[in-house]
């Protein structure tokens, strides 16, 4: 379950601010607190980084208005409403951002809901959150966020400013020594005949009219208990993109370097291929060279044919069953001879009647021709290993290898 982080900002650089934390959904506030100015916003820039971010304007910079614009489609309708209030309006319209609700057409008839304010004062707000790097897409006129309720009025006190909601497209905000000249009105006007409920006390309350006092709680948190989004003063001209959230940019960046990692790692075994290419061109052309020097007469000679041609040049030298018994042993004896270097052959001779090749070797210690041993009956080869004779600074001994399978087949 997300949170979300409430902010109403003041109007002036200089104006106090009000922020809230809570879990959406929940009335139970996480924190709270105020700035003294927003040159101070920068304090709650780790607070929105993780959070969702709702932010309230004063509504005595917003001119909230519901008309009746004759016109046949949405689009001829907003653009007639803003000149319909140039008389209204103390700026000029061109000066002036509208925004536009998309409430129906209520049951006086009005079918345009507009908020107007200063195009300067919007962009300021937006600066000042963007100078804080505090990313917010939802923009809320403070008194619109108020409790609608058919039978009564709402209101609230946020410092020195009260905030009233007469329904739901009609607001009132204005200082609180502006009671003697707001409640003349308020009595006087036919639309609102209704009682008010405030969260707050009021200052300098006439007899005259009728307010029920409910008990006090955060301005804030009420505004935060019950704004709603679908208005939204930050529209076209003003419309927050959506920005890409902490865990989804860093995973991008991962992709990225993943992606990077890939191709660096491919081109790596690219090259790793073309080396080892290039150096069994050169091993098979060594392969091919010595073949030729041992068998001269040879005029062409594949590299995919020499297995095959040496089986014929040994068949050439004793029958077929011999040469067959003989490289299998041949086959299997090479790795563990490479695998202990020290051991030299001198000779080898191959018993056709017992498949079995003698080996006459030398090495500088007696323990190689034991390691030898381990390493010819670890490939399946049966090992008998003979006398070792000190000659001089070289051990010579002999080694008798058979396949232990051929053995089972004789």
């Amino acid at each position: 379950m997300g949170e979300t982080l409430f902010i109403r900002l003041g109007n002036r650089v200089d104006s106090k601010i009000h922020w809230l934390v809570k879990t959406n959904g929940h009335e139970e506030i996480i924190a709270s607190g105020e700035l003294p100015n927003a040159s101070e916003l920068t304090q709650l820039t780790t607070k929105a980084a993780a959070r969702d971010v709702v932010t309230f304007v004063p509504a005595c910079d917003v001119a909230v208005k519901s008309l009746t614009v004759p016109g046949s489609s949405q689009r001829a309708i907003r653009l007639a409403a803003p000149y319909m209030l140039e008389d209204e309006l103390a700026q000029d319209v061109e000066k002036l951002f509208f925004a536009f609700n998309e409430q129906k057409q209520n049951e006086q008839g009005n079918n345009c809901f507009l908020a107007a304010l200063e195009r300067e004062q919007l962009s300021l707000w937006q600066q000042w959150l963007a100078d804080a790097d505090i990313f917010c897409k939802l923009m809320i006129p403070d008194a619109l966020a108020l409790p609608i309720n058919e039978e009564h009025c709402t209101a609230v006190m946020l410092d020195e400013q009260i905030l009233m909601r007469l329904s739901p497209w009609q607001v009132m905000s204005f200082e609180s020594n502006a009671w003697p000249y707001v409640v003349p009105q308020l009595i006087n006007n036919s639309d609102v005949d209704k009682e008010i409920h405030s969260y707050s006390p009021l200052p300098n309350m006439p007899d005259n009219l009728s307010v029920e006092f409910l008990p006090e709680e955060l301005p804030l948190a009420i505004l935060a208990n019950h704004y709603s989004t679908k208005f939204n003063l930050l529209q076209g001209e003003f419309q927050v993109k959506e920005k890409r959230s902490t865990t989804l940019t860093n995973w991008l960046w991962v992709a990225g370097i993943a992606s990077f990692a890939l191709v660096l790692n491919f081109a790596l075994k690219g090259a790793e291929l073309y080396q080892l290419s290039n150096q069994q061109a050169a091993i098979e052309q060594e392969v091919i060279a010595t073949y030729k020097s041992a068998f001269p007469e040879t005029k062409r000679v594949k590299i995919s044919t020499i297995r095959s041609q040496l089986k014929r040049k040994l068949a050439e030298v004793g029958n077929s069953g011999e040469s067959a018994g003989f490289l299998p042993l041949l086959i299997n004896l090479e790795p563990a001879l490479a695998s202990v270097p020290e051991i030299k052959p001198q000779t080898l001779k191959f018993d056709g009647k017992r498949k079995e090749v003698r080996m006459q070797a030398v090495a500088k210690d007696y323990q190689y021709f034991e390691k030898l041993k381990v390493a010819l009956e670890k490939a399946g080869l049966t090992v008998n290993l003979g006398a070792q004779n000190n000659q001089g600074d070289q051990i010579s001994g002999s080694f008798s290898i058979t396949d232990k399978s051929s053995k089972g087949r004789s």
